[in-house]
């Protein structure tokens, strides 16, 4: 995806389903995020699949509601939601050898046209690029705590 993303990846002592398992559930997004944005969730099912749309109670500045749609699914290995906006947030997990795995977050703006895509990588890509990377910390935290018992 290159240019019409940014990614952020770490690698989890914990098998794929534990990993999944929380980015599944929207209620443990706040204990992952690394934008410090999402506060709470407010409505949708306790585990996502393809089509599952959930709400999110959001703080950027001032407090607002979000509704996401999960667009992409493979259990244990692949999940990506949207909101009203075209761009998605990805997370690919592959097993490592000894029982870990390695995510991939991504902020996906591929599906927009590039004078938009620009647009958006100049004033969040940034910013997005930092709660990427500290998602990746909070999630690879939880995970492991998780698969520890």
């Amino acid at each position: 995806m290159g240019s019409r993303s940014r990614s952020a990846g770490t690698t989890i002592a914990a098998p794929p389903s534990v990993v999944f398992a929380i980015l599944s559930d929207p209620r443990q997004h706040t204990r992952i995020d690394g934008s410090g944005t999402v506060r709470a969730s407010v409505s949708g099912p306790e585990r996502l699949e393809l089509g599952s749309e959930f709400g999110m109670d959001m703080k950027n500045g001032a407090k607002y509601k979000i509704r996401n749609k999960v667009v992409e699914f493979e259990p244990d290995r692949l999940i990506a939601w949207r909101h009203m906006g075209k761009h998605r947030w990805r997370y690919e997990l592959t097993p490592t050898n000894g029982g870990g795995t390695q995510v991939v977050e991504t902020w996906d703006l591929s599906h927009y046209d590039p004078v938009s895509r620009a647009a958006l990588k100049a004033l969040f890509g940034s910013r997005t690029q930092k709660a990427l990377d500290e998602t990746m910390v909070k999630l690879k935290a939880a995970a492991e705590a998780d698969a520890a018992g």
